[in-house]
């Protein structure tokens, strides 16, 4: 045991540079992820019978292929067709364009599940197409996305083990390295699923503040301060609301 904890030790810089590269692809494909699906989202709504067509057909490709051909296809075959595409760039629109795929769904049946009196009154307001989205609907269909999002976006951080495939020394990599320098597969991968545990926790963390901050602009929840507070009697006297 000693030794894997020295060979653990004399490897640290290396799994926290494979870490950096991880969170960069699940930072980038996440916020690339995250504009495909709310583009693609609205689209497969529009009239337009051409732009709910290509939405569709660009969202069911997406999901209906494998995450890892799509990364090959854009590092490996590409170049072939002359495109080179660094690494991080293409595990970057490899994730995003896969789960932004699978968030396209997300985002419609959110908008789709907001009350259709609340069309209807944005409407009597006289409000414009964006308007009615942006003041009265996406404020709304957002607090019920982030729950679905948030599975995603762990999904997202596992599927950027892939990356390992195209020559980013990430997480993945690293793991397998000391793994290699320690001949204790139990040990190495058992530190690799510690590290995505972290990982996947703290975005969890991140994402139910998201929520409870929404639903609470929504005065359909309690606050952040209401739920981190450890006297709730004095957040009453202070004339806070307590649930």
């Amino acid at each position: 045991m000693k030794d894997n904890i020295d060979a653990f030790l004399n490897a640290w810089p290396q799994i926290q540079n494979g870490i950096i590269i991880t969170l960069e692809l699940t930072a980038g494909g996440a916020l690339l992820a995250f504009l495909l699906a709310v583009v693609l989202g609205l689209s497969v709504r529009v009239k337009n019978v051409l732009v709910r067509g290509t939405a569709r057909v660009f969202i069911e490709f997406f999901r209906g292929t494998s995450l890892l051909v799509q990364l090959f296809w854009l590092f490996y075959v590409m170049p072939l067709l002359g495109y080179q595409i660094e690494p991080l760039v293409c595990g970057i629109l490899a994730l995003g364009l896969n789960f932004g795929a699978y968030g396209a769904e997300v985002v419609r049946g959110a908008v789709n599940a907001v009350p259709q009196p609340q069309w209807e009154a944005a409407t009597a307001l006289n409000f414009t197409h964006g308007q009615r989205l942006r003041r009265i609907i996406l404020p709304q269909a957002w607090a019920e996305m982030i729950p679905p999002l948030t599975n995603l976006l762990i999904q997202l951080v596992k599927g950027s083990a892939l990356a390992s495939y195209i020559l980013l020394q990430d997480l993945t990599f690293e793991i397998g390295e000391l793994r290699k320098s320690t001949g204790d597969t139990m040990f190495a991968f058992g530190v690799g699923l510690i590290i995505y545990f972290v990982i996947g926790y703290l975005l969890t963390l991140l994402m139910n503040a998201l929520e409870v901050r929404a639903k609470n602009r929504l005065g359909t929840g309690p606050s952040l301060r209401e739920i981190f507070s450890l006297a709730p009697n004095e957040l009453a006297g202070e004339g806070v609301r307590t649930r």
